[in-house]
């Protein structure tokens, strides 16, 4: 299966919303999906409806007890959407795997173990940092999604991101690439985030997808609900933006879907 990184160590800048919609969209159009919830936090197990009294098995179990695929997943209320969700125990694995043999690629050989998993692409939440979490994502992804708060503190932030994009290929993964830069709060009644938009552009030109996701309230309501905004409210500023971009993804993936 194809595995996309959905990653930004800064916080706040619509990740785990990108992450969350733009599974719902792939699902939505026939691709059999899996999200890989990475972030303690759990934000994006809880914004697709799955509770935490409801997660048995989690990622943690993945990467430090070693679990199989099969056995971390649960069903979502999204058809060929499901889900490996995150429990607060994940917030004690890097401690854990700090002293584990092969501690950045316990993802990897995981969904490289999964022959049988039978999906079609794989969506990887990251938390908002650059630890031993992301090192694992991003040694097992395919791909790299970077979500991009239209501010200027993000653009510090991005050139960071490279940076460990560019060791990881070095040390990890050569073949991890970056599939895009998504643009996300944008606020045209801002000009700073016109001047944030122009310069991202001229720096990583067609990096960028042409998609910008707007700041929109329907996509804050939506969590709260338990639902992707898709579902929530397909027809909000939001809802369109996200599944325009899924669009330009799917034009940017591999024509043939990997087996998995």
């Amino acid at each position: 299966m194809i595995r996309v990184a959905i990653a930004n160590q800064k916080g706040g800048v619509g990740k785990t919303t990108t992450a969350i919609n733009i599974a719902t969209a792939l699902a939505a159009t026939g691709w059999r999906t899996l999200l890989i919830d990475l972030d303690p936090q759990g934000n994006a197990s809880t914004g697709i409806g799955v509770l935490a009294a409801d997660r048995g098995r989690s990622s943690y179990d993945l990467l430090v007890e070693e679990a199989p695929l099969s056995a971390c997943i649960s069903s979502t209320k999204i058809p060929g959407l499901d889900l490996v969700p995150a429990t607060v125990d994940l917030s004690g694995a890097e401690v854990e795997l700090v002293a584990v043999e092969n501690r950045t690629s316990r993802l990897a050989h995981a969904l490289d173990q999964a022959a049988t998993a039978g999906y079609d692409i794989a969506f990887i939440d990251c938390p908002p940092s650059l630890g031993l979490l992301t090192l694992n994502a991003l040694t097992a992804a395919d791909t790299l999604l970077v979500p991009l708060q239209c501010e200027f503190f993000a653009l510090e932030g991005l050139s960071q991101l490279l940076q460990t994009v560019e060791r990881v290929q070095q040390r990890f993964n050569p073949d991890l690439g970056i599939i895009g830069v998504a643009l996300t709060m944008f606020d045209r009644r801002n000009r700073l985030t016109d001047q944030v938009a122009e310069d991202v552009r001229s720096c990583l030109a067609d990096l960028v997808f042409e998609t910008v996701i707007p700041r929109n309230v329907r996509l804050s309501e939506a969590p709260s609900h338990g639902l992707p905004a898709l579902v929530y409210d397909h027809t909000c500023a939001g809802s369109r933006a996200y599944m325009a971009l899924a669009r330009e993804l799917i034009s940017r993936l591999p024509e043939k879907r990997k087996a998995a």
